[in-house]
């Protein structure tokens, strides 16, 4: 286990469940939260290591959430990752300037998914006295 968290802010429960079910098997401990507005408590109570954001969601969309996220010191330090079904012309450049450290289309790829969550918050900086690791299941 890595003891990374990983916020995943989703609000069709199909897709949440596969998200579950991929990050948990690379040794994810992962959160939810199904609209905007329980994205930021959730962040807020369980500090993750990155946040996967989708664009459409309830009660304001993922560039609302981000917005939020830059004007709260701790929040805006964490990387977001979003993975949208919204065409990525105009919002891939939009999330990106919006703060997002990468912007992916649903249906998404793991491998690149774990890629960019490797590349954010993986073995780029192990605990002291611990071997980075590169290895994939």
């Amino acid at each position: 286990m890595n003891n990374k968290k990983i916020l995943v802010v989703e609000d069709n429960a199909d897709v949440r469940l596969g998200y579950h079910v991929l990050l948990k098997a690379h040794g994810y401990e992962t959160y939810f939260a199904a609209d905007s507005l329980s994205a930021i408590s959730e962040a807020r109570k369980h500090q993750p290591d990155l946040v996967i954001l989708d664009l459409g969601l309830p009660a304001g969309d993922g560039f609302v959430v981000m917005e939020r996220f830059r004007l709260n010191t701790y929040l805006a330090l964490i990387p977001v990752i979003v993975v949208s079904a919204r065409d990525a012309r105009g919002n891939k450049e939009r999330a990106l300037k919006a703060g997002a450290k990468a912007f992916l289309q649903k249906p998404w790829n793991d491998s690149q998914l774990l890629a960019e969550i490797a590349r954010h918050i993986g073995d780029a900086a192990p605990a002291p006295g611990k071997r980075a690791s590169r290895t994939s299941a």
